[in-house]
């Protein structure tokens, strides 16, 4: 790791709307949070903002809106060393866990999708490889993963099994010799339809143990198709996956993933990531709700100026803040190593159910030009939703909460 951000190049290049204004800090951090992250983090914190704001804000709604991916802002993401940012080889500079929930949560102030690829990218599909790969399967995918130049996808959830992976997950794998044949389906795979390696997660027959296979784009018997129709996340390109006979090589299983335990160590990792990045979707339409309120007028004055719209707004920063101190704390308990699934699970299901409030404050500021793309605040209403539920539903969540607080498992 270096110190120095020298190596990253810098968002502003050709065709860059360098004439759009960058915050320094965000209006909504409103007891200035950022202010704690390092010189070298608040450094890549502008750079970042300044990418999005610039290169993803003006196309983020048609992209949105025609169910499309951006595959232009990959590599620019790549360079600012979004990919990769906990994984000590890959990491461009030194950065802490806070550090990379503020990521996440900038990139859900402008876009959620975008802030979901890059979560499936490196927190999921890196993250799955850097801990449960061998040496040579890491030194093989981590660094093109990280420069962009190849995408991952992680598929765990399948059509009849999510909240159960643990114990209902349906897709096999059977060892045949030094190779590995899977069979079953996959379901909400993001990135899968234009994945390189999709990280599938599959029961062994033999020792009914859930373990990791790097199976790569274009392998006999594995398909994918995208899912239509989402009215949320629609940028990210979710897929069914569908494996008859895949044959994987002994030699891309993941040897340090011996059972669900280990799956259940990378979900911990990107459950806090979500709470991030949902609480940048918060901010997002806290920001869109107040931009709308100062200019629109009724009764012959903006509506800005009436008691009811500030107390909403007040409610919503009030969210927000609390949210952000949640998941500074959940972050600094990583990089402490005192972590639990209990504490990653409460920030996600606090985080978002407190996103939801705000976003459906928002729109209601905006009254009937809340429900247009126009109206600044219907993406984010509608990509709430996914957040909601992805990474472990609020109710699983709680669940989670509850055992470790009680003593008591109420799963079953």
């Amino acid at each position: 790791m270096t110190e120095t951000l020298g190596e990253v190049r810098p968002a502003g290049s050709a065709g860059d709307r360098l004439d759009t204004p960058v915050p320094a800090t965000l209006k909504a951090d409103f007891y200035n949070f950022q202010a704690d992250l390092s010189p070298v983090e608040q450094q890549a914190v502008l750079r970042l903002r300044t990418f999005l704001e610039q290169q993803v804000r003006p196309i983020a709604d048609d992209y949105w809106d025609r169910a499309e991916f951006p595959r232009e802002i990959i590599r620019p993401l790549a360079d600012l060393g979004m990919f990769g940012l906990q994984i000590p080889s890959t990491a461009r500079f030194e950065n802490s866990s806070v550090f990379r929930g503020w990521a996440a949560l900038e990139m859900g102030r402008v876009d959620a999708s975008t802030a979901t690829f890059v979560g499936v990218q490196s927190g999921l599909s890196m993250n799955s490889i850097a801990l449960g790969g061998s040496p040579e399967q890491q030194q093989t995918w981590l660094p093109p993963m990280s420069r962009g130049e190849l995408i991952g996808a992680f598929g765990l959830t399948e059509p009849l099994s999510g909240s159960d992976s643990a114990r209902g997950l349906r897709t096999t794998a059977e060892r045949r010799g030094d190779t590995w044949v899977l069979d079953g389906a996959k379901r909400w795979i993001g990135n899968a339809t234009f994945a390189d390696v999709v990280v599938i997660w599959a029961r062994d027959v033999a020792d009914q143990q859930v373990k990791g296979f790097l199976v790569r784009r274009g392998t006999p018997g594995f398909s994918t198709s995208k899912i239509q129709g989402k009215q949320s996340l629609r940028i990210v390109q979710n897929a069914d996956i569908v494996l008859q006979g895949v044959e994987v090589d002994e030699a891309d299983r993941l040897p340090e993933i011996r059972s669900f335990e280990d799956v259940a160590t990378v979900l911990r990792l990107t459950r806090a990531g979500v709470a991030w990045q949902s609480v940048g979707v918060a901010i997002g339409a806290y920001e869109a709700a107040l931009r709308y309120v100062g200019e629109r007028e009724q009764f012959g004055k903006p509506i800005a100026s009436y008691q009811l719209v500030q107390d909403r707004l007040a409610q919503c920063l009030g969210n927000i803040t609390a949210c952000i101190a949640l998941c500074v704390q959940v972050s600094r308990m990583e990089d402490e190593d005192r972590q639990s699934h209990a504490h990653a699970a409460l920030a996600k299901s606090y985080a978002t159910s407190r996103m939801r409030e705000v976003v459906a404050w928002c729109r209601e500021l905006l009254g009937g030009n809340g429900i247009t793309l126009a109206g600044g605040v219907a993406r984010y209403f509608g990509d709430a939703e996914a957040l909601y539920s992805l990474e472990g539903t609020r109710d699983m969540s709680n669940l989670i909460v509850g055992r470790d607080i009680t003593g008591v498992s109420a799963f079953v």
